[in-house]
């Protein structure tokens, strides 16, 4: 299952690795395939009691053909020799999110600290259809294999791993087709059509945005260009830099086909198997069956994304308390909205960091919305401010040649000569690339704070920036978005006290480029621990003062308690109940996942 990220410059994963915005355009930012040549040969190493015979492998090879893949670590000359030629050449290349995908044995994030590290699995079906995903189940469930998915590997939780597993990798499922009016199936005649966008398995966000974009159209997806739009983005809720105008990526979806426990196909919508569609919808990835394609919801493109960047500072700890209240109470009425989207950090160092952006405004109506705020901060003497107002065309946010022609260190090109062209990342989402976690924390903030007790919530903001890092994602609540999103959202899995959050809080910890059993490069589990525990003591701040707001599945912390709550709240039992029915023997399991108890 996939996850999904920001391309702004500090990003989610920014208040992990400690990047910054250095310019307003820096906020714009949120191996090889197998041979199947002649078939896999048997996986060196010991598997479990039980583990299919090379008679049975043999027979499923029959079924889906040079499909079936033996998995090998693209870490293997390191492991074997981490100063030689060959390594240095593999820690280049794992540098590139999209060659990282190009490998059944590659994940984005490389492990958690005393949670679970990367692991290989001996067989991947390089699923090419919704059939040979079918028979991957169906092999799995009659030969009591465990099976683990993957489509671009981007989730920090490890759910797209399992050690003695087989892997169905849906990596090569990449269509994406326009459909200017779509019915969903079982629909009646009269229903009228409407515009979507049909995504395959494989499919990555960028893919998805330059195609919407060619037909004038905007998706609702995640921030990171390599990130999955077909399987766990929108299964376990999604959001994207827009959520605050156009919902979660489960909001938008309209159809899924999804291959169930008993090896079944299914098309799933609000006409049929109703259940079953609502609970994939935010119930989670690799919980309820595997997807082979979903289709979006469509919406009018905006014609302008803007960016406000850099920092507001106060003198001192007085006057950041001072600008704290300030801020809190200017959000509610102003930029609450579903104008407005992305992050504000909250520093040690009491300042406020701004990476946000803006749908539809000029530069100068930007300005004005701020002006007051910012007026009053510096005739008061509260603080310095130092910040930057720009305006891109929005058809041009997934264009590398604009990137190229207006900032070309605003992006990093995949520059291997098989690829197509304007391949790119966010070069702020480096640091993500290859990232071993040390801890990953998360919390809904409730808008009612902001209203009833804001003096309660400056403090807890306060106390908390006292001990790391933490960000305001205002995109990852929907208080204040229009009503039609709310309607949208409400027939969904996902957890309801995210219509009440006006911002999620995101802090952590991570170590760039680092590899668990590659001498040289491994994680420093000392220094590990230590930087995780302020951001572990200061979720608690957190927890305390938010009592029942939950948090997003997707972004939590490994070791979250009463997790069943935390990121299902009233929805979980109804969540466990259609799960016990579409998959009674629990096949599809994830970490912190419906069931997994």
């Amino acid at each position: 299952m996939t996850s999904h990220k920001q391309p702004w410059a500090i990003s989610r994963r920014g208040f992990i690795s400690g990047a910054s915005a250095a310019s307003a355009l820096a906020v714009l930012t949120a191996c090889s395939s197998p041979s199947g040549d002649g078939g896999p040969t048997a996986p060196t190493g010991t598997q479990p009691a039980g583990w299919p015979t090379e008679d049975q492998w043999a027979a499923f090879r029959e079924q889906v053909g040079d499909r079936l893949v033996t998995v090998e670590s693209p870490l293997a000359p390191c492991k074997a020799d981490a100063t030689s030629d060959a390594c240095s050449v593999v820690l280049e290349n794992l540098q590139n999110p999209f060659w990282n995908e190009d490998s059944p044995g590659v994940l984005q994030t490389n492990g958690w600290l005393d949670a679970w590290e990367i692991q290989v699995s001996p067989y991947a079906v390089a699923a090419e259809s919704a059939g040979d995903i079918a028979a991957a189940v169906n092999f799995a469930r009659d030969n009591g294999v465990r099976l683990a998915v993957k489509g671009t590997g981007h989730d920090y939780l490890g759910r797209s791993n399992a050690a003695d597993s087989l892997l169905i990798w849906t990596h090569k499922m990449r269509e994406v087709t326009f459909l200017p009016e779509f019915r969903a199936a079982g629909s009646s005649a009269d229903t009228p059509p409407v515009t979507a966008m049909s995504v395959a398995a494989g499919a990555r966000w960028l893919e998805v945005y330059q195609e919407a974009t060619a037909n004038e159209v905007y998706v609702q997806g995640g921030g990171c260009t390599s990130v999955g739009a077909g399987g766990g983005f929108p299964l376990g809720g999604g959001f994207g830099s827009f959520s605050k105008r156009f919902g979660t990526g489960a909001g938008g979806v309209l159809e899924i086909e999804v291959v169930t426990a008993d090896g079944q196909v299914r098309v799933i919508n609000e006409n049929q198997d109703s259940d079953l569609f609502w609970a994939m919808r935010g119930g989670g990835g690799s919980t309820f069956g595997i997807v082979s394609r979903i289709t979006y919801l469509t919406h009018p493109i905006p014609q302008t994304v803007g960016v406000l960047s850099g920092t507001i500072t106060a003198a001192d700890d007085d006057a950041f308390r001072d600008l704290l209240g300030r801020f809190v109470r200017f959000f509610p009425d102003t930029i609450n909205n579903p104008s407005w989207g992305e992050q504000i950090a909250v520093t040690p160092d009491n300042s406020l960091d701004f990476s946000m952006v803006w749908l539809d405004l000029s530069t100068e109506q930007a300005r004005a919305v701020w002006d007051p705020f910012l007026s009053a901060l510096q005739t008061d003497g509260i603080a310095t401010v130092d910040l930057d107002f720009q305006a891109h065309p929005f058809r041009d946010l997934w264009n590398a040649e604009y990137w190229e022609r207006t900032n070309p260190e605003m992006i990093t090109l995949d520059s291997r000569a098989d690829q197509p062209g304007g391949q790119f990342w966010w070069t702020s989402n480096q640091a993500e690339v290859s990232q071993f976690l040390n801890t990953y924390l998360s919390r809904f903030i409730p808008l009612k704070l902001f209203v009833d007790t804001p003096d309660n919530l400056v403090a807890t903001l306060f106390d908390a920036s006292r001990l790391t890092k933490l960000g305001l994602h205002i995109n990852k609540g929907l208080a204040g978005v229009p009503e039609e999103v709310v309607a949208r959202e409400r027939n969904t899995s996902f957890n309801p006290a995210c219509l009440d959050a006006a911002a999620q809080v995101i802090f952590g910890s991570a170590q760039a480029a680092t590899y668990p059993g590659v001498i040289g490069h491994e994680p420093d589990l000392e220094a590990g621990r230590k930087a995780a525990a302020p951001p572990i003591k200061a979720i608690g701040i957190i927890r305390d003062a938010t009592p029942g707001a939950g948090t997003y599945a997707a972004e939590a912390d490994y070791f979250e308690p009463n997790w069943q709550q935390e990121f299902w709240g009233p929805n979980y039992e109804r969540l466990l109940t259609i799960k016990r029915k579409v998959d009674p023997d629990n096949l599809f399991r994830v970490h912190h996942g419906v069931g997994s108890e």
